[in-house]
């Protein structure tokens, strides 16, 4: 029984690989396009290229919560947590802008370095917010990823790979580092609302309210940048590849998170960089370095390892039937030994069930004949007095 049960954990972890590797590949797609757009157009607009993701955003899911009724509806949630959806659209917003901001006074290195800050950060806020509670193998399987980090950046300095600016390394820095902070906030707020509400409405709520934001942010900083674009069909196409991405990361990461956690998404994303790195081989002529291929077999071990060892969430409030539930890391359903299926939870319910209904249905047969004897003495007490 344990062998066939250690399958489906296979099989789980393995779709869990796949599905983050295309969200890497998803990213891969957004920093192909944006260079393109950089280094051959000369089109510098970080805000407009997110405005269009959450336009598609808003169309596609905020569309769905308009046709919802009762509770699910979008009046009914805006009247509920309006604010909350608004915070949460100002913090992906600005995390978005911050990173790019960013290359404008630090080195690529520092970027890639620093922005693994979002990793810790996402652990505090689970520990914290959804009560996750990590072993000593999650810990060593995120320095397992980071160290891959690590060969990742020494195989760009050794290509000679250090782009960007030096003018602010500071102000960049810290600008890495607030975006981190600010991404962790999100994909933690991401992995709630999934968990616990719904996609759709995360989705929905995120494409309105970040819309209103970045086209609002747009028309302050970008209105010029805007203005002296000069418009082709190659920058169109350029401009519809990084929207089309960001709308299927935006998309498909939610599954990810509600299959395994923020936090081993985002370990999975980290192989982004190789990836654009690999692209960068043959259309923008990088040098190869084999520090690539190290680092990208390093962190899938580590993404692979954190996502084996089962996590434990402990519930906020006690309940009557257990003070904690456990969850693993690669999905709610985890994989153990004993592990409780829904159909043995239905059976509980039944052979709960039945008793009660037996109970009932004797109690009711005592009332009726209680009521037939009843009936037959006053039958009797009448026919005697009628011959009195």
């Amino acid at each position: 029984m344990k062998a066939m049960r250690t399958a489906p954990c296979r099989k789980q972890l393995a779709k869990t690989l796949g599905m983050g590797q295309g969200l890497a590949a998803f990213i891969c797609g957004t920093a192909v396009s944006s260079q393109y757009l950089a280094s051959n157009f000369h089109v510098d607009t970080p805000m407009l290229q997110s405005m269009l993701n959450y336009m598609l955003l808003c169309v596609t899911y905020t569309s769905l919560l308009l046709c919802r009724t009762g509770d699910g509806n979008i009046l009914q949630i805006l009247k509920k947590r309006w604010w909350k959806y608004f915070l949460l659209g100002l913090v992906d917003v600005e995390a978005n802008y911050t990173v790019v901001k960013a290359y404008q006074y630090t080195t690529l290195t520092s970027v890639q370095l620093l922005d693994c800050f979002i990793i810790p950060v996402l652990m505090l806020l689970s520990w914290w917010i959804l009560k996750t509670r990590y072993k000593a193998a999650h810990y060593v399987a995120v320095g397992v990823c980071l160290l891959g980090v690590g060969a990742m950046v020494g195989a760009d300095l050794l290509a000679g790979r250090d782009q960007g600016s030096t003018s602010n390394i500071l102000l960049g820095d810290a600008l890495v580092l607030l975006s981190a902070a600010l991404y962790a906030v999100s994909n933690v707020a991401q992995e709630y609302t999934v968990k616990n509400l719904s996609r759709v409405e995360f989705l929905g709520m995120l494409g309105l309210f970040g819309t209103v934001i970045s086209t609002v942010q747009m028309v302050i900083l970008e209105r010029k940048a805007v203005s002296t674009i000069k418009w082709s069909w190659e920058v169109g196409l350029l401009f519809c590849a990084f929207a089309l991405c960001m709308y299927a990361l935006y998309s498909f990461m939610p599954i990810v998170v509600k299959l395994s956690s923020a936090t081993a998404v985002n370990l999975s994303l980290l192989t982004a960089d190789l990836f654009s790195l690999f692209c960068g081989i043959f259309l923008f002529h990088y040098s190869f370095s084999g520090l690539y291929l190290v680092a990208l077999v390093v962190i899938l071990i580590g993404f692979i390892t954190f996502n084996a060892v089962p996590t434990v969430t402990r519930s906020a409030e006690p309940t009557t039937s257990s003070s904690s539930s456990s969850s693993s890391s690669i999905g709610e359903d985890a994989c153990y030994d004993n592990p409780v299926t829904q159909e043995d939870v239905s059976r509980k319910e039944v052979s709960v069930r039945i008793p009660a209904e037996v109970e009932l249905r004797e109690e009711q047969k005592r009332r009726r004949r209680a009521a037939e004897e009843k009936d037959r003495e006053e039958a009797v007490g009448v026919r005697s007095s009628t011959k009195m």
